[in-house]
């Protein structure tokens, strides 16, 4: 099984308690149907017939945790993500943080 060579000693565990499986459960948007609510994508595993092996990370659980404070967190902070479901859940979360509004400005252009 390949494993990172930089950052072994922190990704082994999150991967075993993992089981070695993508544990997003639809934060990326897509309900994850065929994994009953999971992410059916698991380490060294094909993603699809035209696709290479699924290279699992382990990324903040919290998607807007920022680069810095993300590489001192323990392996009990990060979760195992495939990369496509990491992505979109980042991309999801900063839209999310996007479309509210700012309590500062409180109403500055309501009529």
């Amino acid at each position: 099984m390949s494993e990172p060579i930089v950052y072994a000693a922190v990704w082994q565990p999150v991967m075993e308690a993992a089981g070695y499986r993508c544990q997003c459960t639809g934060q990326c948007g897509n309900a994850h149907i065929k994994g009953q609510g999971r992410c059916p994508r698991e380490h060294d595993h094909h993603a699809g017939k035209h696709r290479g092996p699924v290279r699992l990370i382990a990324a903040p659980a919290d998607p807007l945790t920022p680069p810095l404070a993300a590489a001192g967190l323990p392996a009990s902070g990060l979760r195992a993500w495939c990369p496509d479901c990491q992505k979109a859940t980042r991309r999801a979360a900063q839209r999310a943080v996007r479309s509210t509004p700012d309590p500062t400005q409180g109403g500055l252009f309501d009529l």
